[in-house]
């Protein structure tokens, strides 16, 4: 299986070439980004039996052993997250196929679209299976550049102010990580995760501390976190409906899941945990406030993401095992449903022409495959039994009343007052745009949704049932993962079989 190991990142990297070469051939290239990325969820999810069944697959590139060669690591919790993302970048190229952005509209021209969306995926799939921090840093570095172009997309007014706002929120994200790991490399003579595992530990108290620290801005920066999420709900909505909804689905996991990497593996302990959960309740609360606030689909969305971010952030300050498995469950989770939802606003705007609440009305009664499309993911997101929100939620809120204490009791609190602001906004987004009257842009004349497109967002409303269904086996795997990240054993012995040198 380790040949698999780099194919996830090889593969559109040689699909985005091949496609920038078919430019002036549109059915060439959405048969090659398809035929790409539904190869990267095959493998995906081999890679993810394999890890689960025999631990982490390695494989050292060139042949150049670690930590002198680049070290691709795929174990429980980067398989995960590849076969979550693969299977969101498929279903959100089909939708974008559907919607002929990738085709003849102006804001996808063709020979632009397939060649950055394939390097987009690759960028995130490198990130999740790196080994070493500047590996991470060029997976970072490649998402975001295809990120920049797709944010752009079309080149109007709008996308252009709110694009440059990103670019240089994520330039100086980039910056500070990138003088983080000149940093620790100056302090520790390495960059592999494996050997800083056990090099960090002899660092004095107060660099390991201000280390951390940076590496925490950097990535809370990229996830959107308090106080550094200002810039994401006035940056995601303007772009397309298929990149909004990429972006909000992974872009920001990706740092979420640097942090849990490296406060699991490389500074385990808790030493900043009070600082995380102070952090994270203020996510929730002010992502969750500024979303009932919204009179707009798109930017209401927007500030639910920020605002369920704070639950990943939270299971990750607990330091505790079942809280740990708690927020790996909830990325899987909410990759999947607050995709499903962009993808429900973007329908929305292409059947009523607005996602501005004030111009909707009735769309149950004129659409009412979509009103399924938007209620299901929206009950789900907001926490509302049996779906899987629910069961993430409880899971970590379980995690927070076992831990003890106060802070983590406040965030207990904070949780639940987050899940019901949540099931407020969306009932609001139902009550308004789907069941009362209808209003000017739902009256206007029948525009029939492409068959791709709802059949794309159907396929990701599956998924999020299929959570559910599958949350017993899906707890198990989380809980491996969780035990793998806090033993630190099983990654270093992966790496280095003969021992940490």
């Amino acid at each position: 299986m380790t040949q698999l190991v780099p194919l996830p990142v090889v593969v559109p990297l040689l699909g985005a070439a091949l496609t920038l070469i078919l430019a002036n051939w549109p059915r060439a290239q959405r048969t090659v980004s398809v035929v790409c990325l539904a190869t990267n969820l095959v493998m995906s999810v081999l890679l993810l039996v394999e890890a689960y069944r025999h631990g982490p697959v390695v494989v050292q590139v060139g042949g150049w052993p670690a930590p002198v060669g680049i070290v691709l690591v795929a174990d429980q919790l980067a398989a995960l997250m590849l076969v979550v993302s693969s299977a969101v970048t498929l279903c959100v190229l089909l939708y974008s196929i559907g919607q002929g952005r990738a085709e003849t509209s102006e804001s996808a021209p063709v020979s632009i679209f397939h060649p950055t969306y394939l390097v987009l995926a690759a960028g995130i799939t490198n990130a999740f299976l790196a080994g070493d921090l500047f590996n991470l840093f060029v997976g970072f570095e490649i998402l975001l550049a295809a990120s920049f172009v797709l944010i752009t997309l079309g080149g109007t007014e709008t996308r252009i102010r709110t694009g440059s706002t990103y670019v240089v929120v994520s330039l100086l994200s980039s910056m500070i990580f990138l003088t983080a790991v000149g940093l620790v490399y100056a302090a520790t003579g390495t960059l592999n995760l494996a050997q800083l595992a056990a090099r960090l530990d002899a660092l004095p108290d107060g660099v390991r501390l201000g280390l951390q620290l940076m590496l925490l801005l950097a990535f809370g920066i990229k996830a959107a976190v308090f106080p550094v999420s200002a810039w994401l709900p006035d940056s995601y909505p303007t772009a397309p409906a298929p990149v909004t909804a990429v972006f909000a689905g992974l872009l920001t996991k990706v740092g979420v899941y640097a942090i849990i990497r490296t406060e699991t593996l490389l500074f385990p302990g808790g030493q900043v945990s009070g600082l995380l959960m102070v952090v994270a309740g203020l996510t929730m609360l002010v992502g969750v406030l500024g979303a009932v606030a919204q009179s707009d689909m798109k930017r209401l969305f927007s500030f639910t993401l920020v605002s369920h971010i704070g639950y990943m952030i939270f299971g990750v300050a607990l330091s505790t095992a079942a809280g740990l498995s708690g927020a790996i469950f909830y990325v899987v989770h909410h990759i999947t449903i607050q995709t499903t939802l962009f993808l429900v606003a973007g329908l929305v705007e292409e059947r009523a022409g607005s996602t501005d609440l004030r111009r909707l009305g009735g769309l149950a009664r004129v659409a009412p495959l979509l009103a399924v499309l938007f209620f299901v993911p929206a009950m789900n997101l907001a926490g509302v039994p049996p779906f899987s929100g629910f069961l993430g939620k409880l899971g970590l809120l379980q995690a927070g009343v076992a831990s003890g204490g106060a802070l983590p009791w406040v965030l207990v609190a904070a949780g639940t007052v987050t899940s019901l602001l949540t099931l407020y906004a969306a009932s609001r987004v139902w009550n308004i745009a789907f069941w009362r009257a209808p209003r000017l842009a739902t009256t206007e004349p029948l525009v029939r949704l492409p068959a791709l497109m709802v059949g794309a967002t159907a396929a990701l409303v599956v998924l999020g049932l299929a959570l559910t269904l599958a949350a017993g086996p899906l707890f198990r795997v989380t809980a491996d993962a969780a035990a793998d990240l806090r033993q630190r054993t099983p990654y270093v012995r992966a790496v280095f079989p003969d021992g940490a040198p």
